[in-house]
Order: C-alpha cells, then structure tokens, then sequence
C-alpha cells in the first residue's frame, strides 16, 4: 500500500458496517480509487458513495472520511475531483436513527478543511470539466455554512486553514 492510505491497517473495517453490510470490503475499494484505471477507479467511487454516503451515514463513513481526504490530496489519484464531491455528500448525508454517526461523518469532514484550502487555492490544477480547485471550493463552502440537527453548533473548522 505504501504510504498512501497505509492507515488503512489500522482500523477495524470488519466490525463497522455500510448501507449493504459489512465494511471489510472498503480498504479494496480505496485502493481502487487510488491506483484503478478510469472504469475500476470511476466504479469503487460510485460503489463508496452508495456504501457510505447516500442516503444515510454509517459507523463506517467517519472512518473512511479520513482516507477520502489522503486521496484528493494525492495528485497521482484519478478522480480527485469526484472524491471532494462525495466529501460533500457525506456532509450533506445524515442518519436520523443514529445522529452520532451524522456528526462523527460531519466532524471527520470538516477536519479536512485545511486541505479544501489548499486545494481550493491551487492554481497549477490541470483543467478536466470538474476540476479539483472548482471541487474543493465548493466543499469548503458546503462545511463554512454546514448546520444540520446532528451538528447543532455546526462541526468546527479545524485551526489549519482557517
């Protein structure tokens, strides 16, 4: 795995479950996010963002949260754009039934702030029609203006960036 998602290990994806069971199945599609080809890396994208994000959250969504923001920061991962887009989904994704998994999803989301800025800022992205920079602009406003009844306060921005 190298250094790229290399966190993975470390967390117990066996016992968290997504929208269709158990999450063992999730570090094989990060990887594929990663290092796929176009078709494999555009469907693990698709199948993480039925899995985790849309409609409800799960226990496994704040977990993955923190990989999803080592790949849109990772400028050899295809789709970059696509997965700042499901960051967005996630912040905007709830669980009436367990609002500690909205706000923990919530919170992991905008603990990546700092990394919207940068991207956001980036002037050397190349320009595909959804570009990384149009992305991260875009979720940094959804988690500037983020309310919803999990996160009452509003998760806050994490000092890096702010």
């Amino acid at each position: 795995m190298g250094t790229v998602l290399g966190a993975m290990r470390n967390v117990r994806w066996h016992e968290l479950q997504h929208a269709y069971g158990s999450a063992s199945q999730v570090p094989g599609v990060l990887s594929r996010i990663a290092w796929g080809d176009a078709p494999s890396s555009d469907e693990a994208l698709n199948d993480l963002e039925r899995w985790i994000g849309t409609p409800p959250v799960f226990d496994s969504t704040a977990a993955t949260v923190p990989f999803l923001w080592e790949l849109a920061a990772t400028d050899t991962v295809r789709d970059r754009a696509g997965v700042l887009d499901l960051l967005s989904t996630i912040l905007a994704a709830g669980n009436p039934e367990h609002p500690a998994w909205t706000r923990a999803a919530h919170e992991a989301v905008a603990e990546g702030r700092g990394t919207a800025v940068r991207l956001a800022a980036d002037d050397t992205a190349a320009p595909p029609p959804r570009t990384v920079r149009a992305a991260a602009t875009g979720l940094l406003a959804a988690i500037d203006g983020h309310t919803c009844p999990a996160c009452p306060a509003g998760p806050a921005p994490s000092p890096e960036g702010a």
